[in-house]
């Protein structure tokens, strides 16, 4: 009775339907560990925004001092602004595009602390920073490398314009030590006015779409699942219904469909129809 389900099309058909399940229940689990890395972040964020603003230098003088690790740490800084500034080109802020303006500071003890003043529209002058001292405070923000498949910025003449902070890049254009991360602008005396930039947002802290996908990779895994027990249990109904024709003779030798829904609906040739072999 079963044994249909061992022909070259329903073992096909069962590899397709468990290829199927597999894959989108590993999309699933994937989503969920991205679910978790999302709320690993979120953690780490909103704990180090919540540790009280230290001075830069007690920063930078940590012989020990891992960027990554002091990433969104608030820190303190009094400096004066140098005129040369880097635009950051090919970013977007609630949903403009433009550029953010990376201008560099330059502290008491002579080290350069670059500081993403923040977001300026496309075709708009980028404002000057304020002269004079001032005193900044940020988050920090480890240097942005190029990763595989982006593009690399100009290496000739004086920098302008890049398409991510690489401090290595800017430094040899700066006067003294660069400091091997920069700040995002939070606040500043004198304060940020209105035709200053705009800061950059901190980053959303909510757990994203992973959890819905999830859900949906095994909505659609089950329901693969349960149509392939339907397709089987129809399979299994129709050989019954003509073995039990036969048992009965109440009809003819008709073969039962035995191929999986995949074939089933393909055209048959017309029933009373005398096979003819060749003379």
């Amino acid at each position: 009775m079963y044994r249909f389900l061992f022909r070259p099309l329903w073992i096909g058909f069962h590899l397709l339907v468990l290829g199927a399940v597999v894959l989108m229940v590993n999309l699933g689990f994937w989503q969920l560990r991205r679910l978790d890395e999302r709320q690993q972040f979120n953690d780490k964020v909103e704990e180090r925004i919540a540790e009280p603003a230290v001075p830069v230098e007690e920063l930078l003088g940590d012989p020990g001092l891992d960027p990554d690790a002091a990433e969104w740490r608030t820190v303190s800084a009094t400096g004066t602004y140098l005129p040369d500034q880097v635009l950051v080109f090919n970013r977007s802020q609630n949903g403009v595009a433009g550029d953010n303006v990376l201008t560099p500071l330059v502290l008491g003890d002579g080290t350069v602390l670059l500081v993403n003043r923040g977001f300026v529209r496309l075709a708009v002058d980028t404002p000057a920073p304020p002269a004079g001292e001032v005193n900044v405070l940020g988050l920090v923000r480890p240097s942005e490398e190029r990763r595989r498949g982006q593009l690399t910025d100009s290496n000739e003449g004086a920098i302008t314009e890049v398409r991510r902070v690489d401090i290595d890049r800017i430094a040899p254009q700066l006067p003294g030590e660069v400091a091997p991360f920069y700040v995002d602008l939070r606040e500043s005396a004198p304060p940020i006015g209105d035709g200053d930039p705009l800061p950059v947002p901190l980053p959303e802290l909510d757990s994203g779409p992973h959890l819905s996908y999830a859900i949906q990779w095994f909505i659609f895994s089950l329901a693969v699942v349960v149509g392939w027990v339907l397709a089987v249990r129809r399979s299994i109904g129709t050989h019954r219904r003509a073995a039990a024709k036969l048992t009965d003779g109440a009809g003819g030798p008709d073969e039962p469909d035995s191929r999986p829904p995949a074939a089933a609906g393909a055209p048959t040739a017309p029933t009373g129809t005398a096979a003819s072999s060749p003379d």
